[in-house]
């Protein structure tokens, strides 16, 4: 692990001899995400952990490793194979002044905990005319790129983004695991968190002193000029790998990290439009009925008269998530993302 400290420069308007100091570690996603829910039970007694596997094990993929060791399992729960019973319990939890913090295992086990989630958490607050606040973040490790068996690469999130009363994000840079992780459990409303299982091992450096962004803010991580790319999780990678192929053929994509996806902050994607006249919104869950349809039509309503071309749309193909022989096939890459760039500077 790397530790670089960076001081800026003192702030004229603060005190004399006062600076600004960004401590600066080397980490994996998934390591940052261990540091950032070990931050936030060091913070508040009131956070505890529950899954299958997170305790003595340390979770399928170690997010949670020593936690259970260092806190104890009061507050690090090894729980039974039975996703609507965690769901369900940790309501009952939240109720009691906790602030429950589930993993499920893999994407497709969320299903059996759907009821739980979309009936009975995404609406209590509600419900209850606003006496009752559910603060629960629900980890879910998803998309492709793993090699897996069925129901261990889905990209589920368009099921939750459109259910109100659900926060729903999903950080694509261990600095962003590291912060948004405590942004969620501070949330007073649920969480569903999208962790992009292909980003759990990739290292990043990470801002241990502040975060860089809100909780729900997008982001530009790249400038262009020519054509804007959208995605979120692991499809960001993507999207700058293709803009960089782009770039040495003589096109400028700008990227733009959605980060949240309910709610979105449409603020910089209208702007990066408007200055390229180009979208292009690229997913690995499904195309129909999807984040990226509201996304086009959105843009589409908002920024129309800026476009020059129709806001198009790269995602994983309308059938279940084939076998990992063939993940390769069905999931966006960058030649799909150049193609799409190559049919939108056609009009």
């Amino acid at each position: 692990m790397t530790v670089i400290d960076q001081t800026a420069a003192a702030d004229t308007s603060a005190a004399a001899g006062t600076s600004a100091v960004a401590r600066i570690e080397t980490m994996p996603f998934s390591k940052a995400l261990n540091a950032g829910l070990r931050k936030a039970m060091e913070d508040d007694s009131r956070v505890i952990l529950m899954g299958e596997d997170i305790g003595r094990l340390g979770g399928v993929f170690r997010v949670t490793e020593h936690l259970q060791r260092d806190f104890g399992e009061q507050r690090v729960l090894d729980t039974p194979l039975a996703e609507s019973g965690i769901v369900g319990t940790a309501i009952g939890l939240a109720m009691g002044g906790f602030r429950p913090v589930i993993e499920i295992q893999f994407d497709g086990f969320v299903f059996p905990a759907f009821d739980q989630i979309t009936t009975q958490l995404a609406k209590m607050t509600a419900r209850h005319e606003g006496r009752i606040s559910m603060p629960i973040v629900i980890r879910i490790p998803y998309g492709g790129h793993i090699g897996a068996v069925e129901h261990h690469q889905e990209s589920p999130e368009t099921y939750f983004a459109h259910t109100p009363g659900l926060r729903v994000v999903s950080p694509s840079t261990p600095n962003d695991a590291y912060w948004m992780i405590q942004e969620a459990i501070a949330s007073n409303d649920p969480v569903i968190f999208l962790e992009p299982k292909s980003r759990y091992w990739p290292k990043g450096e990470v801002d241990l002193a502040a975060p860089a962004l809100p909780l729900h803010a997008s982001r530009i991580v790249r400038r262009g000029t020519d054509v804007t790319l959208v995605g979120h999780g692991a499809m960001v990678s993507t999207l700058l790998q293709a803009a960089a192929l782009a770039e040495a053929e003589g096109t400028s994509c700008e990227v733009v990290d959605l980060r949240s996806l309910s709610p979105i902050d449409y603020g910089p994607l209208l702007d990066s439009v408007r200055s390229t006249g180009r979208m292009i919104c690229a997913q690995e869950a499904p195309g129909f009925v999807s984040l990226g349809s509201e996304i086009a039509a959105t843009v589409m309503e908002r920024a129309f008269y800026a476009l020059q071309a129709p806001v198009l749309r790269v995602s994983g193909y309308d059938t279940p998530f084939p076998p990992a022989k063939l993940e390769g096939v069905y999931l966006p890459d960058p030649d799909r993302i150049l193609e799409a760039v190559d049919r939108s500077l056609a009009y």
